[in-house]
């Protein structure tokens, strides 16, 4: 079972996508892009508690949070403008226009179904051709037997305003018999058959190892189908015990001068002589503050789980989601950056070991030790225009730049330009030490005026040699990247080849060098 397809219309910062993933995946793109809003919709759409919370969606869901008729007309133009001073892909000149509100539109195309998914979907399950790409439609029925037809389940999140109720409602539908107008929901028991687990990148872990109701441990214990039948004895224990009844202690003599007060106006029969106890007694108190304790080093001493360091909380949230992944079998797990607190050695295994676990597999991540486990293939660089469309491309190596060598130099090469929104491409070392250590002494001196090429959002790529930087502009070009280009004068031919990846060139202030910037 694995997610193929999902189309989001309005969610927080989309306007619209409409994203591919393959079995494994992970998720690049500069901050702010769309990542985290994709994942989102996921559990919007599949997350067995989602739904639970209560709205669901609140206003900032809303793309530009148009939910009412009165935002729609309201809002006010936006303009973004890069740091460069052009409009980029942050945002551009633009205003909210139409007449109605927006409604929230996630669709999730799930396929490779089990037997058991089948049996519970029948009659809602559609197919799938994967080598197109879409929704098998042909009135052929035979053609359901080749080898890229397989069966698939839609599931539609759908979320708006109500000006009656005041408040803000979402549901999710099984897809198909939305159209027809009578639309069925697809229920927390259905998306359980699922299995979408999310970790999100803010990991407390406050509940982990609590008996709260839907923390980790409790779905462990109800997956294994471990019913405790602790409550009861638990309650009579501390019901037995009184707090603080020694008299040395003092709280005693003031509880009695208290009763001895309370006896003056009232008569016995209304109260007892009042006592200290451990809690309030009920199961659902003990089920909030019962917790898990861990020693913290050789010792003997425990201390509570969330009081473990960072690095160690992540692990063991980790842990937990590993253990329902194998129990369930059939999840599907996606994860934000999994190198949170985390060493170079440990991200590593995370991401062989979940994958060994669940069906699929999504990641975000900042980390070139996590990036340089996936294929090529299994890379997914998003971008947002203007408009508000998240695009997503794959990464094309272009002639002169081999598989082997990528895998080589992506830490210090590749990584940093997948990962930012404008990459400049030095021609060597010289340029690509030289330049930055200038920008930023400029911007010491001058700060009013200069930046450094960092505040600009700018990465620097060293192409390691002139003849590389055309090529090498044309990978991050195709990717949604703005590339520019430092290097010698060239001669017609090769400067040609460069300006054709890149659109706008600086004027030749120093007839010994020429800097090459792209425009959009």
């Amino acid at each position: 079972m694995q997610v193929a397809h999902i189309h989001i219309q309005n969610f927080r910062g989309v306007k619209e996508a409409s994203l591919f993933f393959s079995q494994h995946a992970v998720l690049l793109g500069d901050n702010n892009t769309g990542k985290t809003t994709v994942l989102e919709a996921l559990d919007l759409t599949l997350g067995p508690d989602r739904l639970n919370r209560t709205p669901p969606i609140d206003e900032h869901d809303f793309y530009r949070g148009q939910y009412h008729t009165k935002n729609v007309g309201a809002a006010q133009p936006i303009v973004a403008v890069d740091a460069l001073g052009a409009p980029g892909a942050e945002g551009a000149k633009g205003e909210a226009t139409g007449k109605e509100a927006l409604t929230i539109k996630i669709e999730v195309t799930i396929i490779d179904l089990t037997g058991e998914q089948q049996a519970r979907f029948g009659d809602y399950v559609e197919f799938w051709d994967s080598k197109q790409k879409k929704l098998y439609s042909d009135a052929a029925p035979e053609g359901v037997d080749a080898a890229n037809i397989t069966h698939a389940l839609r599931v539609a999140f759908l979320g708006h305003y109500d000006p009656e109720e005041d408040d803000f409602e979402g549901k999710t539908y099984y897809a198909r018999t939305i159209t027809g107008g009578s639309p069925v929901s697809f229920n927390k028991k259905d998306k359980q058959v699922c299995g979408f687990l999310y970790l999100r990148s803010v990991r407390t872990g406050s509940r982990a190892l609590s008996l709260e109701r839907g923390s980790l441990l409790d779905i462990i214990l109800r997956l294994k189908e471990v019913r405790p039948q602790m409550w009861e004895g638990a309650i009579e224990n501390l019901a037995s015990f009184s707090v603080a009844e020694d008299p040395a202690l003092g709280i005693s003599g003031v509880l009695k001068s208290i009763n001895t007060a309370l006896k003056k106006y009232v008569p016995k029969e209304w109260g007892v002589e009042p006592h200290l106890k451990v809690s309030n007694l009920t199961r659902e108190h003990l089920r909030k503050v019962i917790t898990a304790f861990i020693a913290t080093g050789e010792g003997d001493h425990a201390a509570p789980f969330y009081r473990q360091g960072t690095g160690t909380i992540n692990m063991l949230v980790l842990a937990m989601l590993s253990q329902i992944a194998e129990d369930k079998q059939n999840v599907i797990f996606a994860m934000e950056e999994p190198e949170t607190a985390i060493p170079p050695y440990a991200q590593k295994t995370i991401i062989h070991e979940v994958r060994k676990l669940a069906s699929q597999t999504l990641f975000t991540s900042h980390s070139p030790y996590v990036l340089e486990e996936f294929a090529l293939t299994e890379t997914i660089v998003l971008s947002r225009n203007a408009a508000g469309k998240l695009l997503q491309a794959e990464v094309a190596l272009p002639d002169s730049v081999k598989l082997k060598r990528y895998r080589q130099d992506f830490r210090q090469r590749f990584c940093e330009g997948l990962l930012a929104r404008r990459v400049l491409i030095a021609e060597g070392a010289t340029e690509s030490d030289s330049f930055p250590a200038a920008c930023r002494r400029l911007a010491e001196l001058k700060p009013e005026t200069y930046s450094s090429i960092e505040a600009l959002g700018v990465c620097i790529v060293n192409a390691d040699g002139e003849g590389n930087i055309s090529d090498m502009a044309k990978l991050y070009k195709a990717i949604g990247k703005r590339t520019f280009a430092l290097c010698d004068l060239q001669d017609a031919r090769a400067q040609a080849l460069i300006e054709a990846q890149v659109c706008w060139r600086s004027p030749k202030t120093d007839p010994l060098r020429a800097i090459v910037f792209t425009q959009n």
